[in-house]
């Protein structure tokens, strides 16, 4: 199993979070000790850099179902992040599952 390591995000509005992901393979990231003395890395994007990357897979499967008409549609994916990559897509053994709920109602 990979070790697990506390990754530190930065929001836009300045505030901070720490996220626990796998250790990171880029020894290169900053680390930053916590005031207990446990080490955490730096994220190199802020939290809203990182799920920048994900609109553009939102969008595309808005914009292919918009032609149904329906009223809402609900799409459930999981999110990863990461302290060199930002956020991306997991998958689950090798497959990629996206839940998509599409719904109509009579007016």
């Amino acid at each position: 199993m990979a070790e697990k390591q506390l990754v530190e995000f930065t929001l836009e509005g300045g505030g901070k979070f720490l996220v626990e992901v796998e250790e990171a393979e880029d020894t290169s990231l900053q680390r930053v000790a916590l005031p207990s003395g446990r080490e955490i890395a730096k994220a190199q994007k802020t939290f809203e850099e990182a799920i920048e990357n994900i609109k553009p897979v939102v969008a595309s499967i808005s914009n292919k179902f918009k032609d149904l008409g329906p009223n809402e549609m609900e799409v459930k994916f999981g999110i990863k992040l990461s302290a060199d990559a930002g956020a991306f897509i997991t998958s689950v053994g090798g497959e990629v599952t996206f839940e998509i709920t599409v719904k109509w109602s009579k007016d």
